[in-house]
């Protein structure tokens, strides 16, 4: 049965979701730490799925410019999004056959994974300018965001319960297997109500000489939208930042002591506090202007990273779980809005190709970053100081940023 094309996409961020709460943040990392790589140092685990992370966001990042020309030229949107998803949720399921030592595979799992994972976002993230009109691109933005923490939030909390049932590894298991058939359900309202967005620009064949011939041409005219291509810089720079919170968060906790009840918890109610501060952003953004309240968020973000320096207890870790709850959902769903709004609609997969690559190669330096720095020192608090940088680049350069100017652009 079909849908409003809206409602179907938003709901595919609660499907995704899923993939990036219960296997990127929350459960898989915890489980990694504390019994797959039980057989290797802490510090050498933190590392390890640092790197493993790292890797997975440059592949993602490799393939996200030739994808964005592809399903431009081809325009198959939603087919690759189905692919990709496959991808992503059949390597979810397969992390439920990993065992104590198997900690390579685990790494191995999780990069596929993450290839999925990021394919996919490149094709629905591309369909966001043709079912949202200009002026409401930050409330679909934000509302996709807010249905993802609920999405996201509520598998963690059912896998959760899951796990008290079914104790030891078998619970834990199957909240692997949950992930790959959620994400694959939310994925079909979308596949069937949104239509295919018609291409200017289809070719009978995009051979791989074409669309890199497109990607270079992509890449001088994305260079002629000034301030959608400064934004771009900044938002590799911030972003960096997000995404090692996201990714190292658990790691970091189990680290410096923070018990698995007190990690799981703090970080489940970090999604559900998310649901109501992703709409505010886009209401605080219908008032102050969406440049604004990025700011707001980035500026948080710094607090954050500083806090997170002097945490001692786990009171300290729910408090910075709820503080990145507040801002993690608005700052990227703003991005997305603010990036859509200075697009040329018709070149909108290419064009979040590159808003995709600048995404996965930010969220490269940080993660590796955070395991080298932990590897050396062996003090993972000098790792999540060193991202304070990130955001505050990221700060500067948005600030060069005219977004009305660069909306009247792409009109030019």
């Amino acid at each position: 049965m079909k849908i409003n094309p809206i409602s179907a996409w938003c709901l595919y961020d609660v499907g995704n979701s899923a993939f990036a709460t219960t296997i990127m943040a929350v459960i898989y990392p915890v489980y990694f730490h504390s019994f797959v790589a039980s057989t290797i140092s802490p510090s050498n685990a933190t590392a390890f799925w640092g790197y493993g992370s790292s890797i997975g966001i440059l592949l993602g990042a490799l393939i996200a410019p030739f994808l964005g020309t592809l399903v431009d030229m081809k325009g198959i949107r939603k087919k690759l999004l189905a692919y990709f998803t496959l991808l992503g949720a059949f390597s979810a399921m397969a992390m439920a056959t990993v065992g104590k030592g198997d900690w390579l595979i685990a790494i191995t799992l999780l990069v596929i994974g993450s290839v999925g994972f990021s394919g996919s976002a490149i094709c629905y993230d591309s369909l966001l300018p043709h079912i949202a009109p200009p002026d409401k691109l930050d409330n679909v933005s934000t509302k996709g965001y807010a249905l993802g923490y609920l999405g996201g939030g509520s598998l963690l909390a059912i896998n959760l319960i899951t796990m008290i049932a079914i104790p030891g590894e078998r619970g834990v298991q199957l909240s692997f297997l949950s992930v790959g058939i959620w994400w694959i359900f939310f994925t079909l309202p979308v596949l069937i109500s949104v239509p295919e967005p018609p291409s200017e620009r289809i070719v009978s064949r995009a051979t791989p000489t074409e669309v890199f011939k497109s990607l270079k041409k992509t890449f001088r005219e994305i260079r002629k939208y000034r301030d959608a291509f400064t934004f771009l810089i900044a938002f590799w720079l911030y972003n960096d930042g997000i995404g090692t919170v996201i990714r190292m968060a658990a790691i970091f906790g189990a680290q410096v002591g923070i018990d698995q009840k007190n990690l799981v918890s703090a970080l489940l109610v970090t999604q559900f506090v998310g649901i109501p501060f992703s709409f505010l952003f886009g209401k605080i953004a219908g008032i102050f202007g969406s440049k604004k309240a990025l700011y707001g968020a980035l500026v948080w973000y710094v607090a954050i990273a500083v806090g997170a320096f002097w945490m001692e207890t786990r009171i300290h870790f729910w408090i910075l779980a709820i503080a990145v709850g507040m801002v993690q959902g608005g700052a990227q769903a703003i991005s997305r809005s603010i990036y859509a709004s200075m697009l040329p609609v018709d070149r909108s997969g290419e064009f979040f190709g590159f808003y995709d690559v600048s995404s996965k190669f930010a969220g490269i330096a940080g993660p590796a970053l955070f395991g080298i720095i932990t590897q050396i020192t062996g003090n993972p608090r000098l790792a999540v100081l060193a991202i304070t940088s990130t955001f505050i680049a990221g700060l500067i350069l948005l600030s060069k940023v005219d977004v009305e100017r660069g909306r009247k652009r792409k009109y030019n």
